[in-house]
Order: structure tokens, then sequence, then C-alpha cells
């Protein structure tokens, strides 16, 4: 699946990349994918963990050279 927005929050600690990852899904539609990468092992938790609270569906997630990729999908 395509992203529709790509958000860089590689070298953010934590809670940066949740703040950011919000602001740029305010910005979507319904339907629409954010990519999100960061290098903040903490994500891996806190990421999908936020997602699921706010009913938004994890696509994809991988790990490959330190850096964690997610595709969200907006609900």
């Amino acid at each position: 699946m395509k992203s529709k927005l790509q958000l860089d929050a590689k070298g953010l600690s934590c809670p940066m990349p949740i703040v950011k990852t919000k602001k740029a899904m305010d910005t979507l539609n319904t339907g629409e994918v954010l990519e999100v990468q960061v290098t903040d092992k903490g994500a891996l938790a806190d990421i999908p963990a936020w997602a699921k609270a706010r009913g938004h569906i994890i696509l994809y997630q991988s790990e490959a050279a330190g850096v964690i990729t997610f595709l969200i999908q907006k609900v």
C-alpha cells in the first residue's frame, strides 16, 4: 500500500515520535496512510499502542539497519 505522507522521526526520542505522528495523522483523511520512520526502540511498543487507542490500523511494521518503519492507516 502506498503512503500519502512520509514522516522522518529518526533520531528523536520519546515522546517526540508520537507527537509528530499525531500531528501528521491529523492532516490525513480517513483511509489515507502515513509512513513513519523512527530509530527510538520505544516506538516498537509506543506507536502500535497509540494507533490502537485511536482506532488507526498498523498495516505494516519492519525494522532494518536500526530504522523502524510503520505504515499507519487513518480510520
